[in-house]
């Protein structure tokens, strides 16, 4: 005979730990009011959470906190292999965040800026595109114009250009939790020595993010 398990919630979890929910929602959100919890509290609502398979409702978390913590990524061409492997790094780290990764193309700028922040876009990474100026959101650019002279990508570039996917992925995490604001930031990673002859005389090397104009 089959027995309905009943649903693991917030609530589940909090009965496990002897906790009020509210204490078991501020450590698995990481709020505010959690730092003043002690990791090893922490560290048993983390462990009966995963013990339990506990799967938050994100729809509901959505809706209490205004946030869908959704980050796009847009550019003129998903097909290339300098683009793919960003977007792989960029969504291993933003996954990792607790973000969503959306993918999007400017071929009709208004339309896709009014749906971006009518469907809550937290924040938008352009990869080899130009971000249109009515877009009112946190911004990151990745530009890969002279990876057009890379044939083959070695097992050293992709590495390199997953690391410039996870550094474009802080950037934006970066505006969006500090203050919103609708900036536009330029991703410059460090190349590997032996393709340091791609860098153009006019892009840094010191893999950091800059403010663009």
């Amino acid at each position: 005979m089959l027995v309905d398990k009943k649903p693991v919630n917030l609530r589940t979890v909090a009965e496990r730990v002897g906790l009020a929910p509210c204490s078991v929602s501020a450590i698995l959100n990481s709020t505010a009011a959690s730092q003043a919890i002690p990791q090893a509290t922490k560290d048993r609502v983390f462990r009966a959470a995963a013990e339990l398979n506990y799967r938050p409702n994100l729809w509901a978390r959505s809706l209490r906190t205004k946030r869908t913590r959704m980050v796009a990524a847009v550019t003129s061409d998903f097909g290339q292999g300098p683009v793919a492997r960003v977007i792989a790094g960029l969504q291993s780290r933003l996954h990792r965040r607790g973000y969503l990764l959306v993918l999007g193309t400017f071929d009709c700028a208004d339309a896709i800026c009014a749906q971006f922040q009518q469907r809550g876009i937290e924040g938008v990474i352009a990869i080899g595109a130009a971000v249109p100026r009515q877009l009112a959101l946190p911004c990151a650019s990745v530009d890969l114009g002279y990876m057009n002279s890379v044939e083959t990508l070695t097992d050293e570039m992709q590495a390199w250009l997953s690391e410039l996917g996870a550094s474009a992925a802080e950037t934006i995490i970066r505006q969006i939790e500090n203050d919103g604001t609708s900036r536009r930031m330029t991703v410059e990673a460090k190349l590997p020595p032996a393709y340091s002859y791609l860098v153009p005389a006019n892009l840094g090397s010191d893999g950091v993010a800059r403010e663009s104009a």
